[in-house]
Protein backbone atom coordinates (compact mmCIF):
# COMPACT_ATOMS: atom_id res chain seq x y z
CA UNK A 1 0.00 0.00 0.00
CA UNK A 2 1.18 3.66 -0.88
CA UNK A 3 -0.49 5.28 2.01
CA UNK A 4 -0.73 9.10 2.23
CA UNK A 5 -1.32 11.24 5.38
CA UNK A 6 -3.77 14.28 5.26
CA UNK A 7 -5.84 15.97 8.29
CA UNK A 8 -9.07 15.21 8.40
CA UNK A 9 -12.14 17.72 6.79
CA UNK A 10 -15.83 17.88 7.55
CA UNK A 11 -16.79 15.69 4.50
CA UNK A 12 -14.46 13.00 5.61
CA UNK A 13 -17.15 12.55 8.33
CA UNK A 14 -19.28 9.89 6.48
CA UNK A 15 -16.54 7.65 4.91
CA UNK A 16 -14.75 7.87 8.38
CA UNK A 17 -18.39 6.95 10.11
CA UNK A 18 -18.35 3.64 7.85
CA UNK A 19 -14.89 2.81 9.08
CA UNK A 20 -14.76 3.37 12.46
CA UNK A 21 -17.88 1.25 12.91
CA UNK A 22 -17.05 -1.76 10.33
CA UNK A 23 -13.77 -1.85 11.93
CA UNK A 24 -14.99 -1.67 15.57
CA UNK A 25 -17.82 -4.27 14.84
CA UNK A 26 -15.36 -6.44 13.12
CA UNK A 27 -12.65 -7.29 15.78
CA UNK A 28 -15.76 -7.03 18.70
CA UNK A 29 -17.78 -9.99 17.03
CA UNK A 30 -14.80 -11.75 16.06
CA UNK A 31 -13.85 -11.98 20.02
CA UNK A 32 -17.62 -12.69 21.03
CA UNK A 33 -18.29 -8.70 22.31
CA UNK A 34 -20.70 -6.11 21.90
CA UNK A 35 -19.04 -3.52 19.37
CA UNK A 36 -18.53 -0.25 21.04
CA UNK A 37 -20.09 1.86 18.26
CA UNK A 38 -23.80 0.64 18.11
CA UNK A 39 -24.20 2.19 14.35
CA UNK A 40 -22.94 3.60 11.20
CA UNK A 41 -25.09 6.59 12.31
CA UNK A 42 -24.10 7.29 15.52
CA UNK A 43 -20.13 6.75 14.08
CA UNK A 44 -20.78 9.56 11.34
CA UNK A 45 -22.31 11.87 13.98
CA UNK A 46 -19.29 11.35 16.53
CA UNK A 47 -17.03 12.21 13.44
CA UNK A 48 -19.08 15.15 12.62
CA UNK A 49 -18.62 16.60 15.54
CA UNK A 50 -14.80 16.15 16.15
CA UNK A 51 -14.00 16.68 13.04
CA UNK A 52 -16.18 20.51 13.27
CA UNK A 53 -14.37 20.95 16.55
CA UNK A 54 -11.09 22.99 17.01
CA UNK A 55 -10.20 21.12 20.30
CA UNK A 56 -9.54 18.11 17.83
CA UNK A 57 -6.96 16.93 15.80
CA UNK A 58 -7.83 14.53 12.94
CA UNK A 59 -5.54 12.63 10.42
CA UNK A 60 -6.92 11.05 7.60
CA UNK A 61 -4.70 7.73 5.80
CA UNK A 62 -5.20 7.12 2.39
CA UNK A 63 -4.44 4.62 -0.48
CA UNK A 64 -4.37 6.47 -3.92
CA UNK A 65 -6.94 8.23 -2.86
CA UNK A 66 -9.22 6.24 -0.78
CA UNK A 67 -9.73 6.68 2.46
CA UNK A 68 -8.58 3.43 4.89
CA UNK A 69 -8.41 5.02 8.06
CA UNK A 70 -8.03 7.76 10.94
CA UNK A 71 -7.04 8.89 13.88
CA UNK A 72 -8.17 11.55 16.11
CA UNK A 73 -5.94 13.76 19.05
CA UNK A 74 -8.50 15.70 21.72
CA UNK A 75 -6.26 18.49 22.21
CA UNK A 76 -8.84 20.27 24.70
CA UNK A 77 -6.77 19.96 27.62
CA UNK A 78 -3.34 19.90 28.89
CA UNK A 79 -2.45 15.94 27.88
CA UNK A 80 -3.43 14.82 24.59
CA UNK A 81 -5.94 11.55 23.93
CA UNK A 82 -5.88 9.06 21.51
CA UNK A 83 -8.92 7.73 19.65
CA UNK A 84 -10.86 6.75 17.66
CA UNK A 85 -8.06 4.89 15.48
CA UNK A 86 -9.62 2.98 13.35
CA UNK A 87 -8.55 1.55 9.82
CA UNK A 88 -10.99 0.01 7.31
CA UNK A 89 -10.75 -4.18 7.38
CA UNK A 90 -9.65 -4.29 3.91
CA UNK A 91 -6.68 -2.28 4.54
CA UNK A 92 -5.36 -3.82 8.32
CA UNK A 93 -2.03 -5.36 9.01
CA UNK A 94 -0.46 -3.20 6.49
CA UNK A 95 1.20 -0.76 8.57
CA UNK A 96 -1.69 1.92 8.56
CA UNK A 97 -2.37 1.64 12.52
CA UNK A 98 1.18 2.55 13.40
CA UNK A 99 1.61 5.33 10.72
CA UNK A 100 -1.60 6.87 11.92
CA UNK A 101 -0.12 6.76 15.75
CA UNK A 102 2.65 8.01 14.68
CA UNK A 103 1.46 11.28 13.46
CA UNK A 104 -1.01 11.90 16.79
CA UNK A 105 2.45 11.40 18.77
CA UNK A 106 3.90 13.84 16.26
CA UNK A 107 1.46 16.31 16.46
CA UNK A 108 1.74 16.15 20.37
CA UNK A 109 4.76 17.12 20.38
CA UNK A 110 4.99 19.44 18.53
CA UNK A 111 2.04 20.93 20.55
CA UNK A 112 4.64 20.60 23.74
CA UNK A 113 1.89 18.22 25.29
CA UNK A 114 3.35 16.69 28.56
CA UNK A 115 1.62 13.68 27.98
CA UNK A 116 -0.69 11.39 26.12
CA UNK A 117 -3.24 8.82 26.81
CA UNK A 118 -5.21 6.59 25.40
CA UNK A 119 -7.75 2.99 26.39
CA UNK A 120 -7.36 0.16 24.62
CA UNK A 121 -9.80 -2.80 24.46
CA UNK A 122 -8.55 -5.83 26.45
CA UNK A 123 -9.23 -8.83 23.85
CA UNK A 124 -7.41 -6.84 21.23
CA UNK A 125 -3.88 -8.03 21.51
CA UNK A 126 -2.79 -6.61 18.70
CA UNK A 127 -3.37 -3.27 19.30
CA UNK A 128 -1.72 -3.67 22.81
CA UNK A 129 1.12 -4.42 21.26
CA UNK A 130 0.85 -1.72 18.87
CA UNK A 131 1.09 0.85 21.45
CA UNK A 132 3.53 -0.86 23.91
CA UNK A 133 5.83 -0.81 21.16
CA UNK A 134 5.44 2.53 20.53
CA UNK A 135 6.45 3.31 24.17
CA UNK A 136 3.09 3.69 25.85
CA UNK A 137 2.89 2.12 29.17
CA UNK A 138 0.35 -0.03 31.03
CA UNK A 139 -1.55 2.25 34.25
CA UNK A 140 -4.29 0.12 34.81
CA UNK A 141 -7.28 -2.24 33.83
CA UNK A 142 -10.49 -0.45 33.48
CA UNK A 143 -14.03 -2.53 34.01
CA UNK A 144 -16.46 -1.09 31.59
CA UNK A 145 -19.63 -1.61 33.25
CA UNK A 146 -23.49 -0.92 31.70
CA UNK A 147 -26.73 -2.14 33.11
CA UNK A 148 -29.87 -0.72 35.27
CA UNK A 149 -29.48 2.84 36.65
CA UNK A 150 -28.37 2.50 40.27
CA UNK A 151 -30.95 4.90 41.48
CA UNK A 152 -31.33 6.46 44.84
CA UNK A 153 -28.58 8.80 46.82
CA UNK A 154 -25.43 9.01 48.38
CA UNK A 155 -26.36 10.37 52.28
CA UNK A 156 -24.56 13.64 52.65
CA UNK A 157 -23.72 14.66 49.20
CA UNK A 158 -26.21 16.50 46.73
CA UNK A 159 -25.62 16.34 42.74
CA UNK A 160 -27.19 18.73 40.51
CA UNK A 161 -26.40 20.32 36.89
CA UNK A 162 -23.21 22.30 36.48
CA UNK A 163 -22.62 25.59 35.70
CA UNK A 164 -19.96 27.86 34.13
CA UNK A 165 -19.60 29.02 37.15
CA UNK A 166 -18.31 25.75 38.68
CA UNK A 167 -15.59 25.25 36.20
CA UNK A 168 -12.24 26.89 38.52
CA UNK A 169 -13.71 24.80 41.25
CA UNK A 170 -13.88 21.60 39.28
CA UNK A 171 -10.64 22.23 37.13
CA UNK A 172 -9.21 22.55 40.32
CA UNK A 173 -10.14 19.28 41.85
CA UNK A 174 -9.24 17.62 38.94
CA UNK A 175 -5.73 18.96 38.96
CA UNK A 176 -5.69 17.83 42.69
CA UNK A 177 -6.16 14.34 41.76
CA UNK A 178 -4.63 13.55 38.41
CA UNK A 179 -2.10 16.39 38.30
CA UNK A 180 -3.87 18.34 35.30
CA UNK A 181 -7.49 19.68 34.29
CA UNK A 182 -9.41 18.39 31.74
CA UNK A 183 -11.30 21.78 31.40
CA UNK A 184 -11.87 21.81 27.85
CA UNK A 185 -13.92 18.64 27.78
CA UNK A 186 -15.32 20.07 30.96
CA UNK A 187 -16.87 23.64 28.90
CA UNK A 188 -18.17 21.50 26.93
CA UNK A 189 -19.84 19.25 28.53
CA UNK A 190 -21.31 22.33 30.56
CA UNK A 191 -22.74 23.84 27.56
CA UNK A 192 -24.36 20.99 26.14
CA UNK A 193 -25.91 20.47 29.39
CA UNK A 194 -24.80 16.92 30.61
CA UNK A 195 -22.11 17.53 32.99
CA UNK A 196 -22.74 17.61 36.88
CA UNK A 197 -21.05 18.05 40.19
CA UNK A 198 -21.44 16.62 43.97
CA UNK A 199 -21.45 18.92 46.86
CA UNK A 200 -20.16 17.87 50.13
CA UNK A 201 -20.14 19.80 53.16
CA UNK A 202 -21.10 23.13 51.03
CA UNK A 203 -18.70 22.95 48.86
CA UNK A 204 -17.73 21.14 45.16
CA UNK A 205 -15.61 17.24 45.59
CA UNK A 206 -16.99 16.10 42.37
CA UNK A 207 -17.71 16.29 39.33
CA UNK A 208 -18.83 14.40 35.88
CA UNK A 209 -19.04 15.49 32.31
CA UNK A 210 -22.10 12.56 31.81
CA UNK A 211 -22.24 9.01 32.40
CA UNK A 212 -20.96 7.15 29.62
CA UNK A 213 -18.17 5.84 27.71
CA UNK A 214 -17.38 8.91 26.55
CA UNK A 215 -17.20 10.92 29.62
CA UNK A 216 -14.86 11.59 32.65
CA UNK A 217 -15.73 11.97 36.29
CA UNK A 218 -13.32 13.11 39.29
CA UNK A 219 -14.11 12.59 42.99
CA UNK A 220 -11.73 13.60 45.82
CA UNK A 221 -13.34 9.83 47.43
CA UNK A 222 -15.33 6.83 46.11
CA UNK A 223 -18.50 8.38 47.59
CA UNK A 224 -18.33 11.76 45.33
CA UNK A 225 -18.62 9.24 42.38
CA UNK A 226 -21.23 7.23 43.71
CA UNK A 227 -23.12 9.89 44.24
CA UNK A 228 -22.80 10.79 40.37
CA UNK A 229 -23.40 7.42 39.29
CA UNK A 230 -26.42 7.19 41.19
CA UNK A 231 -27.54 10.25 39.91
CA UNK A 232 -28.42 9.38 36.41
CA UNK A 233 -30.95 7.69 34.50
CA UNK A 234 -28.73 5.26 32.10
CA UNK A 235 -25.53 5.29 31.17
CA UNK A 236 -24.42 5.81 27.44
CA UNK A 237 -23.33 4.00 25.16
CA UNK A 238 -21.36 0.99 26.13
CA UNK A 239 -21.20 1.86 29.65
CA UNK A 240 -19.08 3.58 31.93
CA UNK A 241 -15.54 2.92 32.72
CA UNK A 242 -14.55 2.32 36.04
CA UNK A 243 -10.96 1.57 37.49
CA UNK A 244 -10.53 -2.10 38.78
CA UNK A 245 -8.32 -1.75 41.46
CA UNK A 246 -10.85 0.65 43.19
CA UNK A 247 -12.30 -2.47 44.56
CA UNK A 248 -14.98 -0.23 46.96
CA UNK A 249 -16.44 1.30 43.59
CA UNK A 250 -16.73 -1.90 41.37
CA UNK A 251 -18.00 -3.73 44.64
CA UNK A 252 -20.47 -1.14 44.66
CA UNK A 253 -21.25 -0.97 41.32
CA UNK A 254 -21.63 -4.63 40.75
CA UNK A 255 -23.89 -5.20 43.99
CA UNK A 256 -26.61 -2.69 41.48
CA UNK A 257 -26.70 -4.47 38.87
CA UNK A 258 -24.20 -3.02 36.79
CA UNK A 259 -22.14 -6.06 34.90
CA UNK A 260 -18.68 -6.07 33.70
CA UNK A 261 -19.11 -5.69 29.65
CA UNK A 262 -15.63 -5.68 29.05
CA UNK A 263 -11.80 -5.21 30.77
CA UNK A 264 -9.99 -2.44 29.15
CA UNK A 265 -6.30 -1.05 29.67
CA UNK A 266 -5.29 2.38 30.30
CA UNK A 267 -1.92 3.59 28.80
CA UNK A 268 0.38 6.78 29.01
CA UNK A 269 3.19 8.46 27.60
CA UNK A 270 4.64 11.10 29.49
CA UNK A 271 3.12 13.05 32.04
CA UNK A 272 1.40 10.61 34.57
CA UNK A 273 0.26 10.95 38.30
CA UNK A 274 -1.06 8.27 40.21
CA UNK A 275 -4.87 9.18 40.85
CA UNK A 276 -5.21 10.97 43.94
CA UNK A 277 -8.61 10.22 44.51
CA UNK A 278 -11.53 8.20 42.92
CA UNK A 279 -12.28 8.93 39.40
CA UNK A 280 -13.86 7.39 36.00
CA UNK A 281 -11.93 7.82 32.54
CA UNK A 282 -13.52 8.21 29.58
CA UNK A 283 -12.83 6.41 26.50
CA UNK A 284 -10.47 8.55 25.23
CA UNK A 285 -8.55 8.63 28.80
Amino acid sequence: MALALRPGRPDDAEECGRICFAAFDGIARAHGYPSDMPGVEQATEMFRTVLAHPGYYTVVAEDDGRVVGSNCLDERSPVAGVGPITVDPSAQNAGAGRLLMREVMRRAAERGAPGIRLVQSGYHRRSFALYAGLGFTFRETLACLQGPPVGGAVPGYEVRAATAADLGACDRLCRRVHGVDRGGALADAVRAGTARVTEHGGRITGYATGLSFFDHAVGETTEDVRALIASVPSFGGPGILVPARDSALLGWCLERGLRVVQLMSLMTIGLYNEPAGAYLPSISY
